[in-house]
């Protein structure tokens, strides 16, 4: 699932808080993003004169990332908080960018999220399953990023069993709805008249109520491979446009 439409040109701000987040999942994580779209600045913040952050250390100059140095000032408060948001707000109001990367497992970042969704901008969220439902909600797509790691594709039936169930005990985790709610709902909401959707609005439209939800949880890399293995579903590709190009339609049974 592509999101939004025209990811490609997104000029995106990666904001790393490297206090609550992973520098071993760097490559997959800017992977990742560059599927929503391009990364004009990205900065990691933390106190960099500490042993704490040495993992990320390691990964900065490899991955082209700028260290923002913040110290902490006073024992038991995250002054990181407070430099990764004032440094959003002077690129906001610089109008450069178009969307937001905001990695991070701190419900710290839900105003900001929203502040900067108000002002018309994307936000995509990357964190750990453990971060606040608000700050996932408050992101037009947030990804959990223990799915960002590579998985060993199973070689027999039985371990395949065991990673697909591994996927869902992922989702669980998620809080997200039943995925035969989630998607019957969806259908239903954009069918037309002969009660086919279009996957893309579908994908669109759970996006917009769940800003979590991904594909991967449920062992499946995009949402078109997903629908395609659940029994109340039915599928067809249909010619759109003057193009004739294909385009994936979706109706439940």
């Amino acid at each position: 699932m592509t999101y939004p439409a025209t990811a490609p040109t997104l000029k995106l701000a990666v904001l790393i808080d490297a206090d609550n987040a992973q520098a071993s999942i760097v490559q997959e994580l800017l992977a990742e993003i560059a599927k929503y779209g391009t990364t004009n600045v990205k900065r990691a913040y933390g106190d960099w004169t500490t042993t704490n952050l040495k993992g990320w250390k390691e990964v900065l100059h490899t991955q082209a990332i700028q260290p923002i140095q913040q110290f902490a000032y006073t024992s038991g408060k995250n002054a990181t908080d407070s430099a990764l948001i004032i440094d959003a707000m002077d690129l906001l109001h610089m109008g450069d960018m178009g969307g937001f990367c905001i990695v991070s497992s701190d419900s710290d970042y839900t105003r900001l999220a929203t502040r900067l969704r108000e002002s018309g901008l994307t936000v995509f969220g990357f964190g750990e399953q453990k971060t606040p439902a608000p700050f996932v909600a408050a992101c037009d797509k947030f990804v959990f990023t223990e799915i960002l790691r590579p998985l060993v594709v199973a070689s027999d039936p039985k371990a395949q069993k065991i990673q697909e169930s591994k996927a869902i005990e992922s989702r669980l985790s998620t809080n997200l709805p039943p995925l035969e709610e989630l998607l019957r709902g969806a259908v239903d909401a954009k069918a037309g008249e002969d009660g086919w959707a279009p996957l893309a609005s579908v994908g669109s439209f759970i996006l917009t109520n769940h800003s979590s939800f991904d594909a991967r949880y449920y062992g499946c890399k995009k949402l078109g491979e997903l629908v395609r293995r659940q029994p109340y579903l039915e599928v067809k590709e249909a010619p759109v446009g003057a193009g004739q190009v294909l385009h994936i339609f979706i109706r439940a049974l």
